[in-house]
């Protein structure tokens, strides 16, 4: 699998990663997930403190110890949970993160973390402590490099213009292409996106092609209503998939033709899921023509908020 340079740092990034957020809790069933991945050529794998309670780190350390020199891990750091472990609050302080970032380690099983993500970010938040924070953990040795995980141009703008983060995770789809507004920003200074949600919570997955016209009611995306889809969906499935194309690679492959984007992160609870997703990334660019088409039947919304 092809992989890219992540930002202005030295590593290289299959452009599929795994989002470990799905794996779930059962040890045998993650790993093998994991292992599909890995067979399949992945070397990128995504988590965070937070999913079930550090448990996901635990299993993705476990699995990837003994390859630890050959793969990529990323975690994140600022959602804290609370002592009863019901709900969970943010917390993007120096010190709380340089905390966290030793339990993280302990759960990895690992000395280093290569790219320790910020988990959100507000324009009200002590970004000049936060960022101290991971360039202290940069010069300590116990990350390599630092990127936030965050759909805000106006936080994106901040750390862009203070910071020295290598990469951007946004959720980014036909459906969902506010992304934009700041990607030829991050592309100028060397900044990686890394994105999540490309099939748009499975709409822009092969499985909606076959549903029943009953079964559309409900499937409401951002600011696009079920109908809209629906009629998107037919006109795209009429126009360029004829065979020779699955959804999911459309999906996947309209991500990837943005040069400001390293990766595309997909989650999978079943090693299928990891082989498809693998089959799409690798399959054919998209043409000028294709990729033309998706953008004129699709919004370029733009964030109505965090301006």
């Amino acid at each position: 699998m092809e992989k890219r340079r992540l930002g202005k740092s030295d590593l290289s990034v299959s452009k599929m990663g795994l989002g470990c957020m799905s794996l779930g809790t059962d040890s045998g069933t993650a790993e093998e997930i994991i292992k599909t991945a890995l067979d399949e050529g992945v070397n990128y794998f995504d988590t965070a403190d937070l999913y079930n309670y550090g448990v996901n780190e635990e299993i993705v350390g476990k699995v990837l110890s003994s390859k630890r020199d050959q793969v990529v891990i990323a975690t994140k750091v600022g959602n804290r949970w609370a002592e009863n472990k019901d709900d969970w609050s943010w917390d993007p302080s120096k010190k709380y993160i340089k905390e966290a970032v030793k339990k993280s380690l302990k759960r990895l099983r690992t000395d280093y973390i290569d790219l320790y993500q910020l988990h959100g970010g507000t324009i009200d938040d002590p970004i000049d402590e936060t960022i101290e924070a991971f360039e202290e953990l940069k010069s300590e040795g116990f990350i390599r490099y630092y990127g936030i995980s965050s759909i805000r141009p106006n936080v994106i703008r901040e750390y862009v213009d203070r910071s020295s983060i290598v990469s951007v995770m946004m959720q980014y789809n036909l459906f969902d292409r506010r992304p934009e507004e700041v990607m030829g920003l991050l592309d100028d200074n060397e900044i990686s996106v890394v994105t999540r949600g490309s099939v748009a919570k499975g709409l822009l997955s092969d499985k909606i092609l076959g549903i029943k016209e009953e079964q559309w009611e409900g499937k409401e995306y951002l600011d696009y209503s079920s109908n809209e889809i629906k009629e998107l969906i037919e006109s795209i499935q009429a126009r360029l998939l004829h065979g020779e194309r699955s959804l999911n690679e459309l999906a996947l492959q309209f991500n990837l033709a943005n040069k400001a984007v390293a990766a595309v992160v997909t989650g999978a609870s079943t090693i299928e899921q990891v082989k498809d997703n693998a089959r799409a990334v690798n399959s054919m660019a998209l043409t000028k023509e294709e990729l033309a088409f998706l953008q004129m039947v699709t919004r370029q919304s733009r964030y109505t908020s965090h301006l």
